[in-house]
């Protein structure tokens, strides 16, 4: 990800083409050093490509993807499944009301 960033700073900067030392330059001015194999694999696939038709490419498929349909449905199916959980969390809220009272007991309270 620092390599594409790196890219695509420089893009912002107006070098519409990038080179090797390019990135490493920039990675370098923030004190991280670049991986050759990585700067190479990133420039040999967007090897004549516009970054810009590539976000739009990715934004419209983005856009395709359901998003937070599966955890409405989950607390709706939690209740049917098994009718014991709601009691089972009735003695772990009652051993917790037993734990306040023992410290109020002590004479000193959180925030005293």
């Amino acid at each position: 990800m620092k390599h594409l960033a790196a890219y695509l700073l420089l893009g912002l900067g107006g070098n519409t083409s990038p080179s090797a030392e390019d990135i490493k330059q920039v990675l370098s001015s923030v004190g991280i050093e670049a991986e050759q194999s990585r700067v190479d694999s990133l420039l040999k696939e967007l090897e004549g490509k516009d970054i810009n038709e590539l976000i739009k490419e990715g934004t419209e498929k983005l856009a395709s993807v359901p998003s937070g349909g599966a955890v409405a449905a989950a607390p709706a199916a939690a209740p049917a499944a098994g009718g014991a959980a709601p009691a089972a969390d009735a003695p772990a809220a009652k051993k917790e009301e037993e734990k306040e009272e023992s410290d109020e007991d002590m004479g000193f309270g959180l925030f005293d």
